[in-house]
């Protein structure tokens, strides 16, 4: 049975402070991230895998490991979408769009530099909030498990540049 449209809130928080130096947007909590109350909740996404390894450190298992290394590494975690209509995880199906407040972030963290996980969630910030806060977003690929064309080796080489601007001076 096809599963039917439904319309969705964001519940989770943002993780950031004042020391966040980069924000990383994905599109919306996945079923499987809102059971589990974090981002990246689906254990097939590569996402945690990915963010760990840039600083060669172990992948973390619970949220709170999850949400120390994103802090560690000054690293602000968010969605661009407050709520939408969706089937399932299907970022193709997303409509009628609501972005979060951003800016709520950016008033906080000295944040450099705005990148989006996968495609969805890059045209959804330049469409919806890029213009209106005047932040352009760098589009990353996506670490779901629908994009198994890219091995874990090609994301970590893309989110290089992650790294370079949480740490850079």
């Amino acid at each position: 049975m096809p599963q039917e449209p439904q319309r969705i809130t964001h519940t989770l928080e943002p993780i950031f402070d004042d020391a966040s130096r980069v924000l990383v947007l994905g599109t919306m909590p996945s079923p499987k991230s809102r059971e589990v109350s974090m981002y990246y909740g689906n254990p097939q996404n590569r996402f945690w895998r990915v963010l760990a390894g840039l600083w060669g450190e172990e992948t973390p298992a619970s949220n709170e490991e999850r949400r120390e290394l994103c802090l560690r590494r000054h690293v602000a975690l968010w969605d661009v979408l407050a709520s939408c209509t969706i089937k399932g995880a299907s970022d193709a199906s997303i409509a009628d769009p609501v972005p979060n407040d951003i800016a709520r972030v950016l008033a906080v963290a000295p944040i450099r530099q705005v990148f989006c996980t996968g495609a969805t969630a890059t045209r959804l910030y330049r469409r919806l909030i890029e213009s209106e806060l005047g932040v352009p977003c760098v589009g990353l690929p996506s670490t779901s498990p629908a994009n198994a064309r890219m091995r874990l080796d090609d994301l970590l080489a893309a989110y290089t540049c992650v790294r370079e601007a949480a740490e850079g001076d």
